[in-house]
């Protein structure tokens, strides 16, 4: 349990008020562009960090701070938070909000304005990332930091609903594809919670999905995560298609795609949508024969 959390009241935290006098002093409205959606209740922020699991001695990336919701709530949580913010005009903003709120915290926080997806470095080294993620950059900015930042162990992210359920999918699910099985590459994903509309400003037509997910030890493969990924797409691209089919082109010809199916082991009748990532990698080892 986190010892700062338990040991003194719950700290106030930005409500809707806030929120919309906050934007309404930058001159800002919320934009679909870089899909904002503000969280303005606090008892959603306090369940996100706790949910999240975060311990008083981590450094925390933050993706997409915005007006500084749940940046408050991880610094009464957290040794560090790393906000992450596109926006310049919110990024700006964001130190000032924190100096008023938490001024005891604010020497604790850094904020980086950039692109979440093109990040390579920070200014402290994260080892949990609790976001509140854009919907349509969710997939690639998890992935993208998870493939970066080795140092994150764990994390919880705020996603689309639909989009939580196809992180956490396992193989031979409906939903189980491309980002299902990306994200095993780096650690187990599962679905935390349901989040409503109603939380959010402005209210989002459809629920969220509360992702967590703990890094494991990539797969052991003599094969590049590009190689492992490489067949994964092909997998996917024609997903009615048998993966003889499906990997033709990737392997050359349906014929070689067979004989590098057997190789791996994998029926070659069988859909991308039944094999996890380790069949994927032994797919992607037998693209060539063994030498011999």
């Amino acid at each position: 349990m986190n010892d700062k959390a338990s040991s003194s009241p719950a700290q106030a935290l930005l409500g809707a008020s806030e929120i919309r006098r906050l934007a309404e002093e930058l001159g800002i409205r919320p934009t679909k562009t870089l899909g904002q959606n503000f969280v303005i209740d606090g008892n959603t922020i306090r369940r996100i960090v706790s949910v999240a699991a975060v311990d008083p001695a981590e450094t925390v990336l933050e993706v997409g701070p915005g007006l500084g919701s749940l940046t408050l709530g991880l610094l009464d949580a957290a040794q560090r938070v790393v906000a992450v913010e596109i926006d310049p005009v919110l990024a700006a903003r964001l130190p000032q909000t924190i100096t008023r709120w938490r001024p005891e915290r604010a020497a604790f926080c850094d904020v980086v304005e950039g692109d979440a997806m093109r990040i390579t470095e920070l200014p402290a080294e994260p080892t949990a990332l609790v976001a509140n993620l854009p919907y349509n950059v969710a997939v690639p900015v998890v992935l993208h930091l998870l493939a970066h930042f080795p140092s994150l162990r764990h994390g919880l992210v705020m996603v689309q609903d639909e989009v939580a359920d196809r992180l956490a999918a396992p193989p031979g699910s409906k939903v189980y594809g491309v980002p299902s099985v990306k994200a095993q590459w780096y650690g187990k994903m599962r679905k935390a919670g349901v989040i409503g509309m109603n939380v959010f400003w402005p209210a989002p037509k459809i629920a969220s999905g509360l992702v967590a997910f703990e890094r494991h030890e990539q797969p052991r493969t003599t094969a590049s995560r590009e190689e492992v990924f490489a067949v994964i797409d092909a997998a996917f691209a024609q997903r009615r298609k048998t993966l003889r089919a499906a990997l033709a082109g990737w392997a050359g010809s349906g014929v070689l795609a067979g004989e590098a199916l057997a190789r791996a082991g994998v029926d070659p009748s069988a859909r991308g949508e039944v094999l996890d990532i380790h069949a994927f990698a032994r797919i992607a080892e037998a693209k060539k024969p063994p030498l011999v």
